[in-house]
């Protein structure tokens, strides 16, 4: 039971398949065939991690399908939810041109950014059946769907063993979140893709369907995206008092769920995680 039978399965002939790096959770290939170029994704096996990651690539291929529409995500090509030709599951999309926007000097990056904004606001105009994880069951109300992730999140550090301090959530500003919006929740640069301009947004295995302030987090990882103004010209986003609270809040949720994260995968990178606490400290700075 091999990888090649699922790309046989996607009836793809005399492929030549190679690792691709950078993935932190699933194990990723790159596939070239006279049909194309593919990018291949397999979940492991069920072993130990946090709530939400379960079938996360069946939210994947839901971003794909609905996202592309609207932006620059990857075509579905194929999936393979049966487990039964390899461990976990399978998807099979289109390889996007462009290389990850991290660490880049090469590039206009404002004009990308302003590009960027764009894109995710068309990605947000698109509304699901409910609010939260789509994995996990959907809630009818956004104060409901987050105060259930982030308990979730708490329940994972004391299974753990990782301390988090008390985070103060008020209710009133999430009751604000009436529409539940596809957010990507992880496009850090090395999810954005880029040539001469934005050529691609990947990996939205974690998306949900809830407050697209969530999104800026990811976007401006251990910073402001106030400050980025390219990226809110493109969007045509202006903050609100709530929406800094809100956006504090999911902070506050993300910088958790990567310092838990962190025993699970074996990472004991001590100035990673100083960089975490830090802040995770700021955003409480707001909380309180």
């Amino acid at each position: 039971m091999t990888v090649e039978q699922i790309l046989a399965a996607a009836d793809l002939t005399e492929f030549t398949v190679r690792p691709l790096g950078g993935g932190t959770y699933n194990d990723v290939y790159r596939v070239t065939s006279p049909e194309g170029d593919f990018v291949l994704k397999v979940s492991p096996p069920d072993q130990p991690g946090l709530t939400y990651e379960r079938h996360l690539m069946r939210t994947e291929a839901m971003f794909c399908t609905l996202g592309r529409a609207v932006a620059p995500v990857p075509e579905v090509v194929h999936t393979d939810f049966s487990r039964t030709l390899v461990r976990g599951d399978a998807l099979l999309t289109t390889c996007l041109p462009g290389e990850p926007l991290f660490g880049r000097a090469d590039v206009d990056r404002p004009l990308i950014r302003r590009q960027l904004g764009t894109a995710v606001a068309a990605l947000h105009e698109i509304t699901g059946p409910g609010f939260g994880y789509p994995q996990l069951g959907l809630h009818e109300s956004w104060t409901e769907a987050f105060f259930a992730m982030f308990d979730a999140v708490k329940a994972d550090a004391a299974r753990f063993g990782v301390p988090l301090p008390v985070i103060p959530l008020p209710k009133a500003v999430f009751d604000e979140v009436e529409r539940p919006s596809l957010v990507h929740f992880d496009l850090w640069d090395g999810n954005i893709l880029s040539g001469s301009g934005l050529t691609g947004l990947v990996d939205g295995e974690r998306a949900f369907w809830g407050d697209p302030v969530a999104e800026f987090v990811s976007l401006a990882l251990f910073g402001s995206i106030e400050d980025d103004v390219d990226f809110l010209t493109g969007y045509g986003f202006r903050f609100t008092d709530s929406a800094r609270v809100r956006l504090a809040a999911y902070q506050a949720y993300l910088y958790s769920i990567m310092l838990v994260e962190r025993v699970p995968r074996g990472s004991a990178d001590p100035e990673f995680e100083n960089l975490i606490t830090a802040a995770l400290t700021r955003a409480l700075d707001v909380l309180r």
